[in-house]
Parts: C-alpha cells; sequence; structure tokens
C-alpha cells in the first residue's frame, strides 16, 4: 500500500471507542484476551517460568482490606504526590514495558499521548518501538526514562545523553533482571516477537555478544552475566548523570540501604512483574519491609499518624499487580510514595489505544478517590498502614 493510501485509509477508518462493558480499570484485561493473539497475550500476560511471582503479586492484595471510617471531613480532597520536591497531579505512573507494538499499531506513541492527556509521568523503556525523542514529543512535561545498562559503557553514556537532551526528568535504571526466562505459556504457544517490535533505541549500538559457556561450562555465569551491571556500573552512571537516577527491581531492605548510601534519588519496588526470578516475593510483600528500613534509617517512626504535609520521605514507587483503585490504595499505605501501572497499559491500549490508556488511567485514579474518600483519608500523606486490616480467609 502506498503512503497516500496508507493515509486515505487511517482517514477512513473510524475513530477509536470505549468498547461497552467497560465499568472498571480490570475490565480492560478481559478485553485484551480479545484483541490480542494468543501467543501474544501469554507473553505479556505471563512472567517468567511457571509464573509463580506474577500470581503472587495478584494475591498479595487480596491479603488486605480498607477500613472505612465515619464523618471525615474530606470535600477539600486530591490526589497531589511529591516525589523530591516535584508535585505530580495523582500518584499514577506508566511503568517501563518494553514493545508496545505487540499489541497495537499505535505503540509506545498512543501511550504517550495518553500519558500527557491525564497528567500521568511516563517511564519510556529503553526497549520501545519508537526511540525516546519520539516519545518525548508525544509525552507531557512530566517524562522519565528507563534506562537498562548496555555491554558497552559508550552506549549506556549515549542513551544517558539522548535522556537528558530529549526532556526526561528522571532516569529509572532496572537491575533486576540481567536474564529472563519466558513463560511456559508463551513457550507453549510458541510465541515470537513480530517483525515490527524491534529495540528502536538501541539500533545504532553494538549487541552483547552471544552468551558462550565460561571454563566451568557455565552459559549462565561466565555468559549471559558477563556483562550485568554491578556497584561500580551504578557508581559511575550517578557519577555521569545530570538527572536523579531512580534503581528499579528492589525486594530487599538492605540492598535499599545500600542504595540510599550511594546516592540514588529514589527506588521502585518490583519484581519485574514476574518475568525476573520466578518464585521471588510479591512486591507487595517485601514493601512494608523496604519502607521500614529506610524510615528507621532516616530516623522517622514507621506508620506515623496521617499528616495533610507533603511526603519527605525517602521516595518509594510500587510495581507489581496493580488492577484498580483499590490495589493503589493499599501500596500506598504499605509505604509507597507513587505507583507505576505495567500490563493494564498494554491491556487498555490493546482494547481502545491512546483513548483507551487514558480512559483506563482516569477509572484508575476514580477508584482511588472512592477509596480514599471512604477510608477518610483527603490526600495521600493521610493514607497508611492504619487504614488497612489484614483480611481473614474464608473457612
Amino acid at each position: 500500500m502506498t503512503t497516500s493510501a496508507t493515509a486515505a485509509a487511517a482517514a477512513a477508518a473510524p475513530p477509536p471507542r470505549i468498547p461497552p462493558g467497560i465499568r472498571c480499570a480490570h475490565d480492560y484485561e478481559a478485553l485484551a484476551q480479545r484483541a490480542i493473539a494468543a501467543p501474544s497475550f501469554a507473553y505479556v500476560a505471563g512472567g517468567s517460568g511457571h509464573g509463580l511471582t506474577t500470581a503472587a503479586n495478584r494475591a498479595a492484595f487480596e491479603r488486605w482490606s480498607i477500613t472505612p471510617r465515619l464523618l471525615r471531613d474530606v470535600r477539600a480532597g486530591h490526589t497531589r504526590a511529591t516525589l523530591r520536591g516535584e508535585t505530580f497531579a495523582h500518584p499514577l505512573m506508566l511503568a517501563p514495558v518494553a514493545f508496545h507494538k505487540l499489541v497495537h499499531a499505535g505503540g509506545e506513541m498512543d501511550t504517550a499521548r495518553a500519558a500527557h492527556a491525564t497528567d500521568t509521568c511516563l517511564i519510556a523503556s529503553t526497549l520501545a518501538s519508537c526511540t525516546l525523542e519520539e516519545m518525548a514529543s508525544a509525552a507531557g512535561p512530566q517524562r522519565w526514562f528507563q534506562l537498562y545498562f548496555q555491554p558497552e559503557r559508550g552506549a549506556t553514556l549515549d542513551l544517558l545523553r539522548r535522556a537528558e537532551a530529549a526532556g526526561y526528568g528522571a532516569i529509572v535504571v532496572t537491575l533486576d533482571a540481567p536474564i529472563q526466562v519466558a513463560s511456559m505459556g508463551a513457550l507453549d504457544l510458541q510465541f515470537q516477537m513480530p517483525p515490527e517490535c524491534v529495540p528502536a533505541n538501541l539500533l545504532a549500538y553494538p549487541g552483547a555478544p552471544a552468551a558462550a559457556p565460561g571454563d566451568d561450562g557455565s552459559r549462565i555465569f561466565q555468559g549471559v552475566m558477563r556483562h550485568a551491571p554491578v556497584w561500580d556500573d551504578l557508581a559511575w552512571l550517578l557519577a555521569q548523570s545530570a538527572l536523579p537516577v531512580w534503581v528499579k527491581g528492589v525486594l530487599h531492605p538492605d540492598d535499599a540501604l545500600a542504595l540510599r548510601a550511594a546516592g540514588v534519588a529514589g527506588i521502585v519496588v518490583s519484581n519485574h512483574g514476574g518475568r525476573s526470578l520466578d518464585g521471588a516475593p510479591a512486591s507487595l510483600d517485601a514493601l512494608p519491609a523496604i519502607r521500614a528500613a529506610l524510615d528507621a534509617a532516616a530516623g522517622g517512626a514507621p506508620g506515623a499518624e496521617p499528616s495533610s504535609a507533603p511526603d519527605t520521605r525517602f521516595p518509594l514507587l510500587f510495581d507489581g499487580g496493580i488492577r484498580c483503585g483499590a490495589d493503589v490504595f493499599k501500596a500506598l499505605a504499605l509505604g509507597a510514595n507513587a505507583v507505576a501501572i505495567g500490563r493494564l497499559q498494554l491491556y487498555a491500549l490493546s482494547v481502545a489505544g491512546a483513548l483507551g490508556v487514558a480512559h483506563m488511567l482516569k477509572l484508575l485514579r476514580e477508584e482511588l478517590e472512592v477509596c480514599m474518600a471512604l477510608a477518610g483519608c483527603a490526600t495521600l500523606a493521610q493514607i497508611t498502614p492504619a487504614a488497612l486490616t489484614p483480611a481473614r480467609p474464608l473457612c
């Protein structure tokens, strides 16, 4: 098809619309199973291996109930979040997710437009199917760039400089996924990445050499892990970056304390959506201990009384299994300052493009506001562990 014919076909296509029956953000997951080819859906929905951690992420939310409170005045309520002195309209961010064109032709550009339309911070992925510069042109003013260390420091540095030049406000370094194992479901359906899903940001850089067995015959230790970053690499990046550097993939309090001591700007509590170590703890289960360790190191008191003041704690983002506003509320109550939405953005994108992602974010924000209002929390700072009750399983 010629360029003019393609443009004509696009002009003739009906405008995107929200399908009937979408009543909550989670509804997009069910509709996505019809919009995405089965092998691709298995890849997106699955984690690594047998999917134990992916399932654990969802189950962790069911262990908590939100306690309603009475006669609280929330008429001046809002969802504004403060991270390192910067104010965000709400605590929802779009997590870095690779290859959006796997589920929709509009890809990351549609996702970026939805972020802009809803005042949402987009965390653009290194492994996007369009360049970070293209995403920056469509996203709103609050945009961050997720960085994977490359085999050569020169390529990593060039990605950093490109992100700085494109106006990204922070760097999010993912450290927990030097090895990723496909899910059994995707393997069973013989999933293969389609040709339009290429890492557009990396095409100009040399790729990693093929993993070869080392002296001990290990394709893992001396092969795949040969180029995995270590503490010296993080220290080098911190020295090079003019932007605040966050680290994504933290599940252990000792790692969180060491990262804070190293000078990172913030931490993302995440198990990579279950795509890294299968059997790792649920992100929500890891969150309270990390928050407690950081607060204790700073001389703060865990579980402090609700406040209307901006949150000045060491900043934590949460990533892992969020499907509704109640999930967001629970993550905030257990110590997060804000949350990142992963798979749900791809589900909404697959169903209705940019409009779907924007609608999903609107629903999530309203669902959060309902939880806040009924729990008597007028601001995010008032959402503390006291707002939750351990859920008792049914006999």
